[in-house]
């Protein structure tokens, strides 16, 4: 039986080193924290190591396995879905990496419950720069695309790539997810800007970055080059788009 009314979805590929310590990490949290997590198909037993947490956590971990790498996009999608079709109230994106710290967890949990926000956002950029460990190049490059998608768009978020976000349920039920296109970092650009245009209150949490210290990073050029040259699509599109309007009115 559910006791839990959040669950954090985590993405996973190729994280046989990370993953059972961000599950343990994760469920230290506090006992509102379910975890759903999407692997595509690492062929380091990844999945393996989830199953046999199962043992332990039996209401409390869930797993769904696809076959072959989809896109960071397309798990989250699927996340989203069944986390709807579970009615879990607030719906968590976070890298299994522990770049994006468990301790944080509360804080966005709290942004939400407590001060009425819809999305909040665990965000490298809203007091500064707070990246650790990352070459000066990708701070840089992930630092100015921000900046880039805020001009372009017009939204007000300081780290519009951040994949550290905690939603509403009403959020992703108002967003129709089966629109959303891109699969890459231009992902959780689209997802914040479709939340924006839909009425939502959004909130930036700051939060300390810290790269990954185990496993291989899954960026790449292309990753940015599609956050950077889809936003100008993204913002044409939204002229000759009607987007659908939260059906309940702010607190």
């Amino acid at each position: 039986m559910q006791g839990a009314d959040s669950i954090v979805i985590i993405p996973t590929y190729n994280e046989k080193e990370n993953i059972e310590n961000i599950i343990r990490a994760v469920f230290g949290k506090g006992e509102q924290f379910d975890i759903l997590v999407i692997d595509d198909g690492s062929p380091d037993g990844t999945a393996a190591i989830v199953k046999g947490l199962q043992a332990e956590f039996p209401d409390r971990l869930h797993i769904i396995e696809r076959k072959g790498k989809l896109g960071l996009g397309t798990a989250y999608i699927t996340g989203f879905k069944w986390a709807i079709e579970q009615k879990y109230d607030y719906i968590f994106e976070m890298d299994a990496d522990f770049s994006h710290n468990p301790d944080d967890l509360p804080r966005l949990y709290e942004a939400c419950t407590t001060e009425g926000y819809d999305v909040t956002i665990g965000s490298r950029y809203v007091s500064g720069v707070n990246v650790v460990n990352w070459p000066m190049g990708r701070v840089l490059m992930s630092y100015f695309a921000s900046i880039y998608v805020r001009i372009i768009t017009g939204l007000k978020i300081h780290d519009t790539t951040a994949g550290f976000v905690c939603y509403r349920r009403e959020v992703l039920e108002t967003i129709p997810l089966d629109k959303i296109r891109f699969k890459g970092y231009a992902f959780q650009i689209e997802m914040k800007f479709t939340a924006y245009k839909c009425g939502f209150r959004i909130k930036e949490v700051p939060v300390i970055f810290i790269n990954r210290k185990l496993g291989t990073s899954k960026m790449s050029g292309g990753i940015f080059s599609e956050a950077v040259f889809g936003v100008i699509r993204l913002k044409t599109d939204s002229w000759f788009r009607h987007y659908p309007k939260r059906k309940s009115n702010p607190s």
